[in-house]
C-alpha cells in the first residue's frame, strides 16, 4: 500500500538502538515512517551524552559507540525506510518552515553526540529520498545496494586519485573500468584515454578543451590571442553545459551554432551540413560537433552515423554527449540507439545515470591515446616527480585539471564486479520494459497524452488533462490553461510527499510531465502507480 499523504503521525516510540536481526528486517513494508515517532533519542543506554571531540582521529573510546549508533539509524531510516514503497519520498516545508524547524546554525561550542545523532534524523527526515521507488524527478535515482557500500568504503578510506604512491588501487582500478568502458563503446582493444570526472557538465567541457588543443597545440602556452574564431555545433535540445563550457573556455556561446531538432528532438544532418557551410562563409573556423545520445528531456538519440560522417567530411572533432544514454551500450537489445559511437572522438558516459551508480560518476572517454596529458599536464615537480622508483605513468593526476580528486570509480567497479557486465545488461533492458508498459497504458488511459507518440529512452514526456479540458482543445486558451496544469499537479505531489516527478516547458509547448525511469527495482504495479496518482491529483482541476 502506499503513503497515504497524511502528515507525519505520531504516537509509537521508535528504539533508539538496533539488533543486526532489527536491522535486517527494517525493510519489512508492515513498518513505516508515517507510524513511527519522529524525535531524538533520549535513552541514556543508547549514546552516551559525550561532547565531540575536536580531534580528527577516531577512536574506540569516544567514537565507536556513536558511528555504530549512527550507522544503524542510516541502514534503517535512510536505506532500508528511506527506500520503502509505504513511505514518503519527502516530507516538504517551504523554505522558512524548514529553518525553523531544522537547527542550521552554527555554534561556538561543540555539540553533544545525542545532539549530532538527532541532527543526523533530522537530516534524513527533511530530506528528499531520491532511492525511493517512486522518485523520478531526475535522470538519476535508486540507492544500488553494492553501490552503496562502495560509495560509504571511498569515504572511509577517504583517497585522492592523483599519483599511484597514494591511490595504487584506485589508480589500476580506474584504468581498468575506463579501458572495458572504451571497448563497450567500441574503440579498438579498449584503447585510448580516459577520465572520471566531477559530472557530465565538465566531462563535456574536457571534450571541448581537447578538440580544441588538437585544433591548435599552441593554445595551451598562447592562449586564446593565438587562436582564430573557432566553432562549435550542437542540437537546440543539447545539454546547456555544452554553451556553458564553451563560454568557460573562452570560445564564447556566440560561437556554438545551434542545430535544429527534427520533430522528435534527433539533430538535423542536414541543417548541421549547411551550418557548417555559413561558419565558413563568416570566416569561422569550424573543430567539433558534438552530438547528444539521449536527450535531457525527450530522451533524443542524435543520429551519430551521419553526424560522423559530416565531422569526417570537415575535419572536424565528433562529441558525443552521452551522460544519459550511454548506459544501453552493455544491452544487446538497445545499443542500437548509439549507433555510430564507436566513430567518435569523444564520449561522455554518466554511470550515475542509467545505471544508478551513486552520485557523482562521470567519464570521458576518447579514441586518442595522450592527449588528456598533452592538454592539461602542468608536471608540478612536488607531486608528479618523474624519478620515482615505479612507473611514473601511473600518476595519472596530471591528465586533470583538477588536483585533489575522489575515487569515484571504487562504487562503480563494486557494483559492476557484483552484478558483471550480464547484471547490467539485464538492468537496462528491465527499465526499458518498465517505460514501454507506462507508454502503452497510458495511451488507453482517456486524459493523457504524449509529447513523443514512440520514446526512444526511458523518459517519458506527457500531459495529463483533466477532464474539465478534454473538450476545450478548440477554445482559445486551451493551451494557457493546460499550461496551468502540470504545476498545480506537481504542488499537490510534493505536499503530499508520495512521488517526484518533474515538468517542464519546451520551445512553444505547454508544460508537460517528464518521468524517468532508471530503477529496475520498480515492476509493471508501479507503473500503474504513478498513472493513478496523476489522475487523483489531476481530476478536479
Amino acid at each position: 500500500m502506499p503513503a497515504t499523504g497524511e502528515d507525519h503521525i505520531r504516537g509509537v516510540d521508535e528504539p533508539c538502538c538496533f539488533s543486526d536481526a532489527a536491522t535486517a528486517s527494517s525493510s519489512d513494508e508492515e513498518t513505516t515512517f508515517a507510524h513511527i515517532e519522529h524525535k531524538s533519542c533520549t535513552k541514556p543506554q543508547c549514546v552516551v551524552r559525550r561532547t565531540a571531540t575536536f580531534e580528527s582521529l577516531p577512536s574506540r573510546r569516544d567514537h565507536e559507540e556513536f558511528i555504530r549508533h549512527c550507522t544503524e539509524i542510516l541502514l534503517k531510516e535512510a536505506v532500508f525506510d528511506g527506500t520503502n514503497r509505504r513511505n514518503k519520498v519527502l516530507n516538504f516545508r517551504n523554505p522558512d518552515e524548514l529553518r525553523a524547524q531544522f537547527q542550521f546554525e552554527l555554534e561556538p561550542n561543540p555539540s553533544t553526540h545525542e545532539e549530532l545523532v538527532s541532527l543526523l534524523k533530522d537530516t534524513i527526515y527533511y530530506s528528499v529520498k531520491t532511492g525511493h521507488p517512486y522518485f523520478a524527478n531526475q535522470l538519476f535515482s535508486s540507492l544500488d545496494p553494492y553501490g552503496l557500500v562502495g560509495q560509504w568504503l571511498t569515504d572511509a578510506l577517504n583517497p585522492s586519485v592523483y599519483t599511484y604512491e597514494v591511490s595504487p588501487v584506485f589508480t589500476l582500478m580506474e584504468e581498468t573500468v575506463l579501458r572495458e568502458m572504451r571497448r563497450i563503446v567500441g574503440f579498438k582493444d579498449g584503447k585510448g584515454d580516459g577520465i572520471f570526472c566531477p559530472g557530465g557538465s565538465m566531462a563535456n567541457g574536457y571534450a571541448i578543451s581537447c578538440a580544441r588543443y588538437k585544433f591548435m597545440p599552441d593554445v595551451k602556452t598562447k592562449g586564446l590571442h593565438s587562436l582564430p574564431r573557432l566553432v562549435l555545433f550542437t542540437s537546440e535540445d543539447a545539454h546547456y553545459s555544452i554553451k556553458k563550457m564553451s563560454s568557460f573556455l573562452g570560445i564564447g556561446s556566440d560561437n556554438v551554432y545551434l542545430i535544429n531538432a527534427d520533430s522528435r528532438g534527433r539533430m538535423d544532418v542536414n541543417h548541421l551540413e549547411q551550418e557548417v557551410g555559413r561558419a565558413l562563409s563568416e570566416g569561422g573556423v569550424p573543430f567539433m560537433v558534438s552530438a547528444t545520445a539521449g536527450t535531457t528531456v525527450i530522451g533524443a538519440f542524435d543520429p551519430l552515423e551521419q553526424i560522423a560522417g559530416v565531422c569526417e567530411k570537415y575535419g572536424l572533432w565528433f562529441h558525443v554527449d552521452a551522460a544519459w544514454g550511454g548506459g544501453a551500450l552493455v544491452s544487446k537489445r538497445h545499443r542500437r540507439l548509439l549507433a555510430g559511437i564507436e566513430r567518435a572522438d569523444s564520449v561522455t558516459w554518466n554511470p550515475h545515470k542509467l545505471l544508478t551508480a551513486p552520485q557523482q560518476c562521470s567519464t570521458l572517454l576518447l579514441r586518442h591515446e595522450g592527449i588528456l596529458s598533452a592538454s592539461h599536464s602542468a608536471n608540478a615537480a612536488y607531486l608528479f616527480q618523474k624519478d620515482k622508483f615505479y612507473d611514473t605513468t601511473y600518476d595519472t593526476g596530471d591528465k586533470h585539471v583538477q588536483c585533489g580528486r575522489r575515487a569515484d570509480v571504487l562504487k562503480f567497479w563494486f557494483m559492476w564486479k557484483a552484478k558483471g557486465t550480464s547484471g547490467l545488461e539485464r538492468h537496462i533492458d528491465k527499465v526499458f520494459e518498465n517505460s514501454k508498459f507506462f507508454v502503452d497504458t497510458i495511451k488507453r488511459r482517456p486524459g493523457f497524452e504524449l509529447v513523443i507518440e514512440e520514446p526512444e529512452c526511458t523518459n517519458i514526456c506527457f500531459w495529463y488533462i483533466p477532464p474539465s479540458l478534454r473538450d476545450a482543445k478548440s477554445h482559445p486558451d486551451y493551451r494557457e490553461k493546460l499550461h496551468k496544469i502540470a504545476p498545480k499537479i506537481k504542488e499537490r505531489m510534493m505536499k503530499e510527499g508520495n512521488m517526484m516527478v518533474t515538468y517542464q516547458a519546451q520551445k512553444d509547448l505547454p508544460n508537460f510531465f517528464r518521468i524517468v525511469f532508471q530503477n529496475s527495482g520498480l515492476e509493471k504495479t508501479d507503473m500503474l502507480y504513478f498513472i493513478d496518482v496523476f489522475e487523483r491529483l489531476g481530476k478536479d482541476l
